[in-house]
């Protein structure tokens, strides 16, 4: 087990979401304007339904911090559902059962399998917990993790480049990977860098709203600043690009993750795949990234590029056919308050799952327990490493 670690519990319609995180370094200044505004982010976006008009997600600091600073102790943060307030009698954790079950399973969500390994009578039961609202703690406690991130001078980036077929251009792509910080023209509702490409997503989500359809789409998580070294070859599960891999593929409704060049690597040689290593001015330069700054499962110090593709999300407006759980008859599958699109929501969850795993790493090779000592330990690391080449 690692340094740090996290777990999160609330019910989308329940009264909050709790997450508690325990690693973190004692000594860290912490700014819940920050945390709030990764909240806001995860809220906004092109495509998205209902639910955010009702819920404005604040961040509570339950434990851990004093006077704005971690103690090393675990942190607990807790965000209230506004919305729990129509739901009291129905998600009332005691008494008798009130309100219409749900029996029609939505294909591609999780309730039908849910069903059937809790032996639960209501769909309900399982997507209250498997809703992707679930992620609103993830991303609260990732932005308590990018706080630490930013004092050992590492940052992390995201941006939307593809929904529905229509993508970023390849010069925007190339140009995000190399230097993520830079950013000229920004559709802040799409998180897409590229405007004409973003004008493009809009239209396509237009569309599907109008024919009752969703979207999916693609977005890349770019790291900076991370020193050579985090991560280890010497056992599967502490390979940082497979830690990385399954962070990003637990998000709801992702399918699949791509890190560096990615799928390229199937269609290209050696030659054109594995990026040169140089010697210039006393330090060790790679002039590409196909790898995407890991190697043998460990960073190499170049940037971390790490992309994600979301699937259509499962509740349709024109419902696709299932089976009622309780009648066994064919019938259309249920309908809660649903977004078109939720892509560039997914791209700021992918922020946070990435500073999570990403912090972990950070602990675990540097040590955590005040944030002087980890800095203390990474300067030695990078004097050491310097001095190899010097």
């Amino acid at each position: 087990m690692g340094n740090l670690r996290f777990m999160t519990a609330g019910e989308s319609h329940g009264p909050c979401l709790t997450g508690i995180i325990e690693g973190l370094p004692a000594g860290i200044k912490i700014d819940i304007d920050e945390i709030n505004r990764d909240l806001a982010r995860r809220q906004k976006g092109y495509g998205r339904g209902g639910r955010m008009k009702i819920e404005t997600d604040k961040a509570e600091i339950l434990s851990g911090v004093r006077f704005g600073e971690t103690l090393g102790s675990p942190v607990t943060l807790r965000v209230t559902n506004r919305d729990f307030a129509n739901w009291q009698e129905r998600m009332s954790a005691t008494g008798e059962k009130i309100g219409e079950k749900v029996t029609a399973a939505r294909p591609g969500h999780a309730d039908l399998t849910g069903v059937l390994k809790y032996d639960r009578e209501d769909v309900r039961d399982i997507l209250e917990r498997s809703s992707a609202r679930e992620t609103t703690m993830r991303v609260a406690l990732g932005a308590l993790c990018k706080i630490f991130l930013k004092k050992c001078g590492i940052n992390i980036y995201s941006q939307v480049i593809e929904v529905g077929g229509e993508k970023i251009s390849e010069e925007e792509k190339a140009a995000f990977a190399e230097n993520p910080a830079l950013c000229n023209e920004y559709d802040e509702e799409l998180n897409c860098r590229d405007q004409e490409a973003a004008k493009r997503m809009k239209e396509r989500i237009d569309k599907a709203k109008a024919a009752g359809d969703t979207l999916g789409g693609k977005f890349v998580v770019a790291v900076t600043g991370c020193p050579a070294g985090l991560g280890s070859f010497v056992q599967w599960d502490r390979r940082l690009d497979g830690r990385l891999a399954g962070a990003l593929m637990s998000i709801q409704a992702v399918k699949s993750v791509e890190i560096g060049a990615g799928e390229e690597c199937a269609q290209k040689p050696g030659s054109e795949i594995h990026d040169e290593i140089f010697l210039e001015e006393g330090k060790i330069r790679r002039k590409t990234n196909r790898a995407g700054g890991l190697e043998g499962g460990m960073t190499n110090g170049e940037n971390i590029i790490i992309s994600a593709v979301m699937k259509p999300i499962p509740t349709l407006m024109r419902p696709l056919l299932t089976i009622d759980i309780d009648t066994k008859k064919a019938v259309s599958a249920a309908k809660e308050r649903s977004d078109v699109c939720a892509v560039p929501a997914a791209s700021v969850v992918g922020e946070a799952m990435t500073a999570l795993i990403l912090a972990e790493a950070v602990t675990d090779k540097f040590g955590g327990d005040a944030l002087c000592d980890t800095l203390t330990a990474m300067k030695i690391y990078d004097e050491r490493i310097k001095g190899r080449w010097q």
